[in-house]
């Protein structure tokens, strides 16, 4: 690991949208429950493991640079994940309108690490960007499930 390369800040962002994603399972995990929709609820809490997982390999890189890892979460997560229950509360026991709300989730992940890929300002070092790409193809696979999840729900 390169020493005083890396943006601390830019990698506590990218811990947050874990910790939201994490959230937003926790979340579907409990509608799940509540709504019946119980075959669900292994996806949900391997996603949630995976982005533990992403954590753990990220904490070293800030650390590296003096800070310490964030435990919090982002605004629009927090605000997402009420919108979620609400949804699908009005929806009633719809596991198409769950999975919606799960798929929104893993797009505004996949937004979030592009976006910091993508950014050429040198706040990142390689290992950091090639740890990043790693953990950004997992999550397209699991944002394909999810979505081949919610094509095959019935109404």
């Amino acid at each position: 690991m390169e020493n005083n390369i890396n943006d601390p800040a830019v990698i506590n962002d990218i811990i947050k949208i874990n910790n939201d994603r994490i959230e937003g399972y926790n979340k579907a995990i409990e509608l799940a429950h509540n709504h019946g929709l119980h075959e669900l609820e292994a996806d949900f809490r391997k996603y949630i493991e995976q982005s533990e997982s992403f954590i753990t390999e990220l904490t070293p890189y800030v650390k590296l640079e003096g800070e310490e890892p964030t435990d919090s979460t982002m605004l629009s997560g927090k605000l997402f994940r009420t919108w979620m229950g609400i949804k699908v509360t009005i929806a009633g026991n719809d596991k198409k309108s769950l999975l919606e709300s799960c798929e929104k989730g893993e797009d505004a992940f996949k937004a979030t690490y592009k976006k910091i890929l993508e950014d050429d300002d040198d706040t990142l070092s390689p290992s950091v960007k090639n740890v990043l790409t790693i953990q950004l193809n997992k999550q397209l696979e699991a944002h394909d499930h999810i979505k081949m999840l919610r094509d095959n729900a019935s109404l």
